[in-house]
């Protein structure tokens, strides 16, 4: 009897693609593009009120633009880490004593008595501690600063660079303070907020041609994430200079 015939390889491969092609459709994945859905259409912006004159200057001063050199701190070797933190707030109350009592933040101009002290006097002290990055990208350290506005709830955050063999502050803010992040050349600054499970995030970013850290963003987010950088979604509310 004659042996049996062996099936065509053409065949054979057909059987196995089959095979292989039921076994995909059984899992319920055969690696087709799937659709998303219908995408939504783009909707170009409505202009309001176009016979309204621009405006040429700005309303409200929340100090955009803030540079300035700090007298009486010198900056050994042009070394912002040889520069004493204590020393640089102990400046700014003797520069701007005036607003501080009127501010009500005799405390900390008294609490400062108790910085370099050991122990719980030393606790007491409303300066914390400095943080050393290049924010500036010139490649040197630039200098983060913290100090309690007391009495209150009140924590201000200062940044300094040295330009030209001079301390000069970049960057200051006041406000009601929950968690502080550099990331980048940028400060930002978490805030509670009013509402309800929102909070506010300030971020200043260091631009070179002003040479000091800009408001770059003003936003109110969802509380919940796990890091200042998580993306979330915005929500409206009041700028820094309705704040």
């Amino acid at each position: 009897m004659p042996p049996a015939r062996r099936a065509p390889r053409t065949t054979r491969a057909v059987a196995v693609a089959a095979l292989l092609l039921a076994a995909a459709s059984g899992c319920g994945d055969a690696g087709d593009l799937v659709g998303a859905g219908s995408t939504p259409t783009a909707i170009s912006p409505d202009r309001l009120w176009p016979q309204l004159t621009p405006a040429s200057s700005p309303a409200f001063e929340i100090g955009e633009v803030d540079s300035q050199v700090v007298a009486g701190v010198s900056v050994p070797g042009d070394d912002i880490r040889e520069v004493d933190p204590v020393a640089l707030v102990r400046a700014e109350i003797k520069e701007d004593s005036s607003s501080y009592a009127n501010a009500g933040y005799v405390e900390t101009a008294r609490r400062m008595a108790d910085c370099g002290k050991t122990g719980a006097a030393g606790k007491r002290c409303p300066v914390l501690q400095p943080y050393y990055r290049d924010l500036t990208g010139d490649g040197r350290k630039d200098l983060t600063l913290g100090f309690r506005q007391l009495p209150g709830n009140v924590t201000a955050v200062r940044v300094y660079t040295v330009e030209k063999h001079r301390l000069v502050r970049v960057m200051h803010w006041e406000d009601a303070v929950s968690g502080v992040e550099l990331a980048g050349r940028s400060v930002i600054i978490r805030s509670p907020s009013e509402v309800a499970g929102y909070e506010y995030r300030l971020q200043w970013t260091w631009d070179p041609q002003q040479k000091s850290m800009l408001l770059t963003h003003d936003e109110m987010l969802r509380t919940g994430s796990r890091s200042l950088g998580d993306a979330q979604s915005p929500a409206p509310g009041p700028s820094a200079s309705s704040r």
